[in-house]
C-alpha cells in the first residue's frame, strides 16, 4: 500500500480495493463502456464511450473532428472509471442495502495512434470485442475511414478496483425480523440479433448464432 499514489486509495471501504493486474484485467475485458472524464477551462466533462484493453493499455475511438477527442488526445490528465453490476443486495433495512458490483478507475493520459497499422489493429481489437468474431465478416475499413478515425491508447499504469460480492450484511438485530432479504442477480445478456430491412433474407452468420 505503501508505493500506491493516494488518489488510488479509497477513503471508504479500502479492504475492498485491489491494485493488482489479475484482478483489474478480467473487468476491462468483460466491460464494453468507460466514462472518461476531464477538466477543460476549470469546466468537468464525462464522456461514455466503448473501450477495448489489449496487453498494457486501453484504447477507444472517434472522429477526427470530434471536440472530446481533439482535447483528450492533447495528453491532459483523464480518470477512467468503468463498473458492472452484478445484484441489488437487499437487506432487511434500507441502511444496508447495497449492491454486487466490480469496479477499476484509471489515471491516465492519452497517447494518440499514429501508425496506421496500429489503427486498423485497434479498431479490429475493439469491433471483436463489441460483437465477437465479427472483423473478418465485415466489409473491410478503407484507408479514408481509418484517416478519419482517430485512436486514442491510455497506459494502465495507476489503476485500482473495487468490487462487493455477497449476501446482505443485515444488523445482528434485524436478522430476526419476517423481512425477506437477498439478492436479485442483475445480469447483462445478449439476446437474439434482429435483422433490418436488407439482411432479413440474408442467413445469420456463424458468428452471430
Amino acid at each position: 500500500m505503501n508505493n500506491i499514489p493516494s488518489h488510488l486509495i479509497p477513503s471508504r471501504q479500502a479492504k475492498k480495493a485491489s491494485y493488482d493486474r489479475e484482478t483489474i484485467d478480467p473487468i476491462l475485458d468483460e466491460a464494453l463502456y468507460c466514462t472518461i472524464s476531464f477538466v477543460i477551462d476549470n469546466k468537468p466533462f464525462a464522456i461514455p464511450t466503448a473501450f477495448v484493453r489489449y496487453e498494457d493499455k486501453i484504447y477507444i475511438h472517434g472522429s477526427v473532428g470530434s471536440h472530446f477527442i481533439r482535447e483528450i488526445e492533447k495528453g491532459i490528465p483523464v480518470c477512467i472509471s468503468i463498473m458492472l453490476t452484478d445484484a441489488l443486495v437487499v437487506a432487511k433495512s434500507a441502511f444496508s442495502h447495497s449492491v454486487n458490483y466490480r469496479s477499476v478507475i484509471i489515471f491516465s493520459k492519452a497517447e494518440k495512434v499514429e501508425d496506421l497499422d496500429t489503427k486498423r489493429a485497434a479498431f479490429e481489437w475493439l469491433t471483436n470485442k463489441i460483437v465477437p468474431d465479427s472483423w473478418e465478416y465485415l466489409r473491410p475499413m478503407t484507408d479514408s475511414e481509418v484517416r478519419k478515425t482517430t485512436a486514442l491508447a491510455f497506459p494502465i499504469s495507476e489503476a485500482s478496483a473495487k468490487m462487493r460480492t455477497g449476501m446482505p450484511n443485515d444488523e445482528p438485530e434485524d436478522l430476526d425480523l419476517p423481512i425477506w432479504s437477498g439478492l436479485i442477480p442483475t445480469p447483462t445478456l445478449r439476446q437474439s440479433p434482429v435483422p433490418d430491412e436488407s439482411s432479413k433474407l440474408i442467413p445469420l452468420p456463424k458468428h452471430l448464432r
